[in-house]
């Protein structure tokens, strides 16, 4: 446990892999706030909170659009009134709107960059002005392996999720001596709802690619995240992480 107990704000919070971020940096001994944009999405993560002792005096929920810069300036606002200063940002939310590039409609670009890439700018960059005049701050991003090798039909994912590697890079030589660090973790499958919908034989023949043989388990990814959000990943920073279990090696 860290000896500091600091604010974490975690983006899609409410989602499989968020909440499993959401449960591990409570455990370690922060307040966690996740954030959500729709209405009744909030009810599985309150319960899993709950069940496990990690509601209340550990936890808080925060609504609101990601794609929504105003929007996202008044929710932090508002956590900083209620709970304190954010000291630990984890952007988490994503969206897919999976197409060939030849049927990608407009719209379908422009969500998934909307959700994936530009919800990292409208919420980043009102909470690192706190963290640089505070002289302390943990940034991660939560990416993907088809950032690093693309897939087929995601142009519009892969590119989103490449975007947060040179904006994290960037970012991080921006703040890197005002002890903020700005990281990326790019996971492989997960074992989440989403991915458990799947068609059994698609599941299956995914599973086929992964070396390890399986999916990955969401409270791997938040042990990897909540390490980066820690006083001891001090030194790590403009750095990409794959946890793919061997899916793809660079």
């Amino acid at each position: 446990m860290n000896k500091t107990r600091r604010i974490a704000l975690i983006t899609g919070g409410v989602g499989g892999i968020g909440t499993a971020i959401c449960k591990r940096i409570a455990r370690d001994g922060h307040f966690v706030i996740a954030n959500y944009a729709i209405p009744g999405t909030e009810e599985k993560w309150n319960r899993a909170m709950a069940a496990v002792g990690l509601n209340g005096s550990a936890s808080a929920l925060a609504f609101g659009d990601v794609t929504q810069f105003d929007a996202m300036g008044d929710m932090v606002r508002k956590i900083e009134r209620e709970h304190g200063p954010i000291d630990i940002l984890v952007n988490c939310a994503g969206i897919t709107r999976d197409a060939t590039f030849k049927k990608m409609t407009l719209e379908q670009w422009r969500a998934v960059l909307a959700t994936n890439l530009d919800s990292v700018f409208n919420v980043t960059r009102h909470v690192i002005d706190g963290m640089t005049e505070r002289g302390w701050g943990r940034i991660v991003n939560i990416s993907s392996v088809n950032a690093l090798k693309g897939q087929f039909g995601q142009t519009n994912y892969s590119a989103a999720k490449a975007g947060m590697h040179g904006f994290s890079k960037a970012l991080a030589q921006e703040v890197v001596k005002k002890g903020v660090t700005v990281n990326t973790v790019s996971p492989g499958y997960v074992e989440t709802d989403m991915v458990r919908a799947m068609k059994p034989e698609i599941l299956q023949s995914i599973v086929e690619q992964i070396p390890m043989g399986r999916l990955a388990q969401p409270e791997e990814i938040a042990g990897l995240v909540a390490y980066l959000a820690s006083e001891e990943a001090g030194y790590i920073t403009g750095a990409n992480i794959s946890i793919n279990g061997g899916l793809h090696m660079v």
